[in-house]
């Protein structure tokens, strides 16, 4: 009994030996961490924070007496769930959106904040809801840029003692009511029949104003003749129609001035004749009568000479 008693003792020494050390390697072995070149390692010994964030590399740690906490350095894509908000002008719409983040200090998104990402995620859907509803929905649809700008300026302000950096903030959707959506579709209707209405008008505008200029440069007989040739060219290349040619007055008003102005000439001078040939009548009758007058004269004295010589004889 005593031999069973001595053969027991070592296997039972080795059996603890190696429990013994099973415990030293256990112990060991989380004393040793490794930290990615991504992460960065925050190490508190006895409840206090070492200096600033450790990494990448292998680091050794006092067993039961430090602690590190790991944090990834790399950018959180984080979607904000879908938020119903009511805009300035009382239309509601239902928006989401995502934040792009990463953390910049270690330390303080351990020490200041519990849950940096959770955090972060509440604060986007107020934010969200804040912005979006002292704007406009025409706002809220045409200055994406401008809304995106403020509300990650907004976030990464009340993310900053975190030593939370946002980058990027989207909005991504904005869904609003059936209603308005037809609404929307027939204001935009009445944008385009107004606008081509315009268009059409415009165009009437500047086409009367060319005609105008081209009835200006047809006023004159020669160019309506060239422009009546020009058409008769075109209309003869067909060759499957009966041409019927009208010719305009106005091409045979030159020759009827001309016949006008002859015609009122040789009037002018026929009433230019008669008034010669009665001047040259009551000319010959004066001439006449001065005639008769003077020979009156000669013979007067005449007779008064043969008186007294009659006498006398």
């Amino acid at each position: 009994m005593d031999l069973a008693l001595l053969q027991a003792a070592p296997l039972g020494g080795a059996i603890i030996v190696i429990i013994i050390l099973v415990f030293i390697a256990s112990i060991a072995i989380s004393a040793i961490k490794i930290v990615n070149e991504y992460e960065r390692g925050v190490i508190f010994r006895l409840g206090r924070i070492q200096g600033g964030p450790k990494g990448p590399g292998l680091f050794i740690l006092l067993p039961f007496i430090d602690k590190m906490i790991k944090v990834d350095l790399r950018t959180v894509t984080m979607d904000v769930p879908p938020q119903d908000v009511i805009t300035r002008d009382n239309v509601p719409a239902r928006v989401n959106a995502v934040v792009y983040f990463r953390v910049v200090d270690p330390n303080n998104s351990v020490i200041e904040v519990e849950n940096f990402v959770l955090a972060t995620s509440q604060i986007s859907q107020t934010t969200l809801r804040s912005v979006l509803g002292n704007k406009d929905l025409d706002d809220l649809l045409t200055n994406r840029e401008s809304i995106n700008s403020e509300l990650q300026s907004i976030i990464d302000e009340h993310t900053d003692p975190w030593g939370i950096k946002v980058s990027v903030v989207e909005v991504k959707d904005v869904e609003i009511p059936q209603q308005m959506q037809r609404a929307m579709a027939r204001q935009a209707e009445s944008e385009r029949e107004r606008r081509a209405k315009i268009i059409t008008a415009e165009g009437e505008f500047q086409a009367s104003q060319r005609l105008r200029e081209a009835a200006d440069t047809l006023e004159t007989p020669q160019a309506m003749q060239i422009r009546l040739f020009q058409t008769l060219n075109e209309v003869a290349n067909q060759q499957n129609s009966t041409i019927i040619l009208p010719v305009p007055i106005d091409l045979f008003q030159p020759f009827m001035e001309n016949m006008n102005s002859n015609g009122s000439s040789n009037n002018h001078k026929a009433s230019n004749s008669k008034p010669s040939k009665a001047r040259t009548d009551e000319k010959s009758e004066a001439y006449e009568e001065v005639l008769e007058k003077a020979s009156s004269e000669v013979s007067m004295p005449d007779d008064e000479t043969s008186g007294p010589t009659g006498e006398e004889s």
